[in-house]
């Protein structure tokens, strides 16, 4: 999604997509022109997205049109210069793969027969023809639709045509679709972004397929089913505001990000606006997620600054590393964050952001970030290619808004698992109640329906902690009060190293407490939302066993 608004000042998001639906929008047709039946895909394309995917969209510098939104929107010339620079600036090289074509890119109604018809005045050789052109430079083409009856700008959509146009799509080579979520008439998300998957699969043309419902009905659930990426948030924009809310919002959803499908905090704005500072930070921090990493800049003014961080090819190895965790964010103190993300080979890469507006020391150790077992370790600079060598603290200064990312290297790595905690018993999560909207300390931990939110995230840490980050603190499973009787309340509270907070991960899936010696515990062996969370004697039930996945 991008919060864009049309001439009449018409906002993208729901105002636009949802309220007004019955009032302009036409019925969708009962049967989609020229498409014959599509058969279900098992999953999307497996053969991309192996690794998140790195590219160029046109929407953020560019926009839709002078009369829409003051710019110039996308036209075969644009498309064919920057493919141009990229080709020749180093991005290319670095990895930069896709050059996408965002919203009004088309005519405002389909052709007799159905189809979408590129606008002749922005794209005079078709979109075939820019295809082409792309291709010839070792590049790929992506393209834009929207699973509604029309796009956010109001031109044709895709809902009800999906066949006919994932079929027009590979006809003209197309290689990527981002595939927006305005004006959905209320159908259901799943069912309107399977029926695209299922579209693009029947096609036999590989095409990777970027879900972008702006982070609603939590599609990263059920995202890795159905698209190569899902967008997890609402539209960014060049300010340091809008940068670290969607790096909140998206931080703690590593547990379902992996090869072919991927979480999207959304497009990269580095060269459009924010500090030289603030675009490495948000290049660090897109690149520890694993993210793609999707430049949305004009190339024609773009800064050396700006091409050096876009090109920086040590944090580019970290994004597309082999291994292909998302970072888990070990520490979030008074805005003072550490983030560690393993990669293959053992190595660790470690991130230290400063959310605050003053320069501050941050500061972590080998064993926090998973790494034990070596005298000396490794430390090498990802911005500066300095290295250095530390017997396990990792510290630096940093200024305001501005990241430090080392690769740390040596010793034994030790697994920081992140996902939900699934009781046996009962099927349902470890859940922090009202976590999303008030992420406290001292509130006792319950069951819950698997919904995927935040506050049913925990990270099992190197220094055995069960962790929860709440979007402003990152808080530890904790007895309450250091006891150690049958019935302790376990909460959440504020990390501190005490041996109430350490927990041990058993072989038959029970967690004890490691001061206390007893079962993490479903109260009453009950299954129902809200059951509370305490420790208990250990006896083998099954409401004392959870799954981290």
């Amino acid at each position: 999604m991008h919060i864009r608004q049309a001439a009449s000042s018409l906002l993208r998001r729901k105002a636009a997509a949802v309220a007004v639906l019955a009032l302009v929008v036409p019925a969708v047709p009962a049967v989609a022109l020229a498409t014959a039946p599509v058969a279900a895909a098992a999953a999307p394309d497996s053969t991309v997205a192996t690794t998140p995917q790195l590219g160029f969209n046109t929407w953020n510098a560019f926009g839709c049109a002078p009369g829409v939104d003051g710019k110039p929107g996308p036209t075969e010339a644009l498309i064919k210069s920057t493919a141009d620079a990229i080709h020749s600036n180093g991005m290319q090289a670095a990895g930069y793969t896709y050059i996408n074509i965002d919203d009004c890119w088309m005519t405002h109604d389909r052709d007799g027969n159905g189809n979408l018809v590129a606008d002749p005045a922005r794209f005079p050789d078709g979109i075939n023809g820019v295809a082409d052109y792309v291709h010839s430079l070792g590049l790929k083409l992506g393209i834009y639709e929207s699973a509604g009856t029309m796009t956010c700008q109001q031109f044709p959509g895709s809902l009800g045509h999906e066949g006919q146009d994932a079929n027009l799509f590979a006809a003209w080579g197309v290689d990527y679709l981002k595939y927006d979520n305005c004006y959905n008439n209320g159908v259901p998300s799943r069912q309107r972004y399977t029926a695209m998957r299922d579209a693009l699969a029947a096609t036999g043309h590989h095409i990777l397929y970027s879900i972008c419902n702006w982070g609603e009905d939590s599609p990263w659930i059920w995202g890795a089913a159905t698209g190569n990426s899902w967008r997890t948030t609402g539209d960014i924009n060049a300010s340091y505001g809008s940068m670290l809310s969607i790096f909140h919002a998206n931080v703690g959803l590593g547990a379902w990000a992996g090869p072919h499908h991927w979480n999207d905090p959304d497009m990269l704005e580095v060269g459009n606006g924010m500090s030289a500072i603030e675009d490495r930070s948000e290049f660090s921090l897109w690149s520890m997620m694993a993210a793609p990493l999707i430049a949305g800049n004009d190339f024609g003014r773009t800064s050396p600054d700006a091409l050096a961080t876009l090109t920086n090819a040590r944090l580019i190895a970290v994004d597309q590393d082999s291994l292909s965790q998302q970072a888990h964010l070990v520490d979030a103190a008074g805005g003072l964050d550490v983030l560690a993300k393993p990669l293959a080979g053992g190595d660790v890469a470690v991130a230290l952001f400063n959310e605050g507006g003053s320069t501050a020391t941050i500061s972590t150790s080998a064993a926090a970030v998973g790494k034990t077992g070596a005298a000396s370790y490794g430390l090498t600079d990802l911005w500066s290619g300095a290295t250095s060598s530390t017997t396990g603290a990792i510290s630096a200064s940093v200024p305001a808004h501005g990241t430090v990312v080392y690769r740390l290297s040596g010793g034994n790595a030790t697994a920081l698992n992140a996902g939900v905690l699934n009781g046996a018993g009962s099927g349902k999560c470890l859940d922090q109640p009202h976590g999303d909207t008030n992420p406290v300390t001292g509130v006792q931990l319950q069951l819950f329906t698997c919904k995927g939110s935040t506050n049913q995230v925990f990270t099992r840490t190197a220094a055995n902690q069960i962790t929860l980050y709440t979007g402003a603190a990152t808080l530890c499973l904790d007895a309450f009060n250091n006891q150690t009787t049958a019935g302790t309340k376990v909460q959440t509270w504020t990390c501190n190293g005490q041996t109430n907070q350490q927990w041990k991960f058993n072989a038959d899936g029970s967690i004890t407490g490691v001061q206390s010696g007893l079962c993490l515990d479903a109260t009453g062996a009950t299954t129902t939302d809200g059951t509370l969370l305490e420790l208990w004697t250990c006896n083998g039930g099954s409401n004392q066993k959870f799954t981290l996945s």
